[in-house]
């Protein structure tokens, strides 16, 4: 069994509150500290079978124009996700299944891309606007039982299992795969960065906070019990996790992964772009009312996330 990475886009970055201002509070901690940031989804070769994990973002997603009040950016384009795909080898029809940690663009972008594949979902997600339309959904409701501590798992094959991970989105999963004693955890948004992972920190993006945070707290408790790789898909260590399949130990974190950033970039185009989910706000389909002019308490009507989670595209 083999795991890749597919990589599209990288130098972004995540601030410290966002990553771990959940809980206590974005004003306990430091918007000067950026962690850095990059968005990778992954792909399982069993030799027989070809299994994503997320799909990235839809082709034709801008690149953001982050500023120095950006809480989180992600990143510059390498390429598009379904380029990322085929430099890894791979065509769409050889697809046949796909994991998908939770509803959000940047990980279901091109679900529409892999016509032979099954989609797995967590039920909780099917009435998720980006999820409208598409076909070959396959509703998972989690009957395998227990997978270690963690109470709900759905068997994909031997050594690769769906796990129920409620929290940043109510329909949350992570995959688990199993391969030479290793356990590899590929996740969406557990965490942002590893730093949070360590720091024991929940971020600012959850719909449920207690279930996120028990989540985590179960993620920890399965780490300090099994060599794991932790492979995290906004996280820039996470390539670099799975080619050198760093076990995680949580007593001992490596050196923060930090940042400088050159906010120089030029203007923008007016549109706007949610950090969070992919939305795309363009003036253009409302009514020619720029961002800066919607109300302070504006939200994205996809991920109800504020203005401030936006950037410029």
């Amino acid at each position: 069994m083999i795991i890749k990475a597919i990589q599209f886009r990288k130098d972004g970055f995540y601030t410290q509150p966002f990553v771990m201002g959940g809980e206590d509070g974005p004003d306990k901690f430091d918007p000067n500290i950026r962690y850095r940031g990059a968005m990778t989804n992954y792909l399982i070769d069993t030799g027989d079978e070809v299994i994503l994990i997320d799909t990235g973002f839809p082709a034709g997603t801008p690149e953001e124009v982050p500023d120095e009040k950006s809480m989180g950016f992600t990143g510059k384009d390498i390429c598009s996700y379904m380029d990322a795909f085929a430099a890894a080898g791979y065509r769409p029809e050889q697809v046949t299944h796909i994991l998908l940690t939770h509803k959000h663009a940047d990980h279901s972008g091109e679900l529409r891309s892999f016509p032979n594949a099954r989609i797995y979902v967590n039920e909780e997600e099917l009435t998720a606007d980006e999820l409208q339309g598409i076909p070959n959904l396959v509703p998972v409701q989690f009957t395998d039982g227990n997978y270690f501590n963690f109470p709900a798992c759905q068997k994909i094959r031997d050594g690769i299992y769906f796990i129920r991970a409620k929290g940043h989105t109510n329909g949350n999963s992570i995959v688990i795969v199993e391969e030479d004693g290793l356990y590899y955890m590929l996740h969406g948004d557990i965490t942002y960065t590893d730093e949070a992972l360590y720091a024991n920190k929940l971020s600012v993006v959850f719909e449920d906070a207690a279930a996120a945070r028990e989540t985590l707290d179960r993620v920890r408790e399965f780490i300090r019990n099994h060599p794991t790789v932790y492979v995290s898909t906004h996280c820039g260590r996470g390539p670099e996790n799975l080619a050198g399949k760093k076990v995680v130990d949580l007593d001992n974190p490596p050196a923060p992964d930090l940042v400088t950033v050159d906010f120089s970039a030029s203007a923008g185009s007016g549109k706007y772009v949610c950090s969070i989910c992919g939305y795309i706000y363009d003036p253009a389909e409302h009514d020619g009312v720029a961002f800066e002019d919607l109300p302070d308490d504006w939200r994205c009507p996809r991920c109800k996330q504020p203005k401030e989670k936006f950037n410029k595209a």
